[in-house]
């Protein structure tokens, strides 16, 4: 099933939002809820997987807040090809699943946030936006499964946490190994913020551990970035496990 709103002619550009899940209930639900919040459109919602991917590539929202466990594709199947096909869309997961696999694997896919469905209307709400500002979130226990998942793998390698990846032989995929070493080493400072973006603090709350602007703070998260070679906050979340 497919449900679609006609387009809303606005100047202000609100955030264009599709909700992807299969029960109907808590679909019209997350709707009804995001869509009395100002500068938010609900442009649609889909039941599954491959009416996601269809309905995102006719209606470009700039936000899609994604189940995972759904019938014909999947939202890991979905949010790989939505993210492949329009890279100004950014995925929201918000499903009930916690396991190790099913993070990584949206993360691996394209997500730039994972929630769990046991999340409080104002966090899904800080995060569908904080996404469409171009941020990543994680959940606390997501961020916390991702470092303790990183480390393993580490130890499994037979890698000290800080081990230097080997450079690629094609220096235009170097930028995403995960394990490389910046170029540049972090400052006191960067380190203590980058710890703070892999407990899923957004830039407000880091703002308010370090006692620095938040606007200070996502300078401060950009050159981490740049030197780490990450290109969102949830791959930071994983170098920074990486070098635990």
């Amino acid at each position: 099933m497919v449900e679609a709103s006609p387009d809303a002619a606005s100047t202000d550009a609100p955030l264009r939002l599709l909700i992807v899940d299969d029960q109907p209930l808590i679909r019209r639900g997350l709707a009804l809820m995001l869509a009395s919040e100002a500068g938010i459109e609900v442009v649609g919602q889909a039941a599954d997987g491959l009416e996601a991917i269809a309905l995102a590539t006719a209606l470009l929202p700039d936000v899609v807040v994604m189940d995972l466990q759904m019938p014909r594709a999947s939202g890991v199947v979905a949010t790989r090809e939505i993210t492949r096909q329009l890279s100004a869309t950014r995925v929201v997961v918000l499903t009930t699943y916690d396991d190790d696999e099913r993070v990584f694997e949206a993360i691996r896919a394209g997500a730039h946030a994972y929630l769990l469905k046991d999340a409080t209307e104002q966090e899904v709400l800080d995060t569908v936006r904080a996404v469409h500002r171009g941020e990543s979130r994680l959940s606390p226990t997501i961020a916390r499964k991702v470092m303790e998942q990183f480390r393993a793998i580490s130890l499994k390698a037979g890698l000290p946490p800080t081990a230097t990846a080997e450079p690629a032989a094609d220096p235009a995929h170097s930028s995403n190994a995960i394990g490389t070493e910046p170029r540049e080493p972090l400052t006191d400072r960067e380190a203590r913020i980058l710890e703070l973006v892999a407990q899923g603090l957004s830039n407000k709350q880091i703002a308010a551990a370090v006692f620095l602007a938040e606007g200070t703070v996502k300078n401060y998260v950009s050159r981490i970035m740049e030197k780490l070679h990450a290109s969102s906050r949830v791959e930071l979340a994983l170098r920074a496990g990486q070098r635990r």
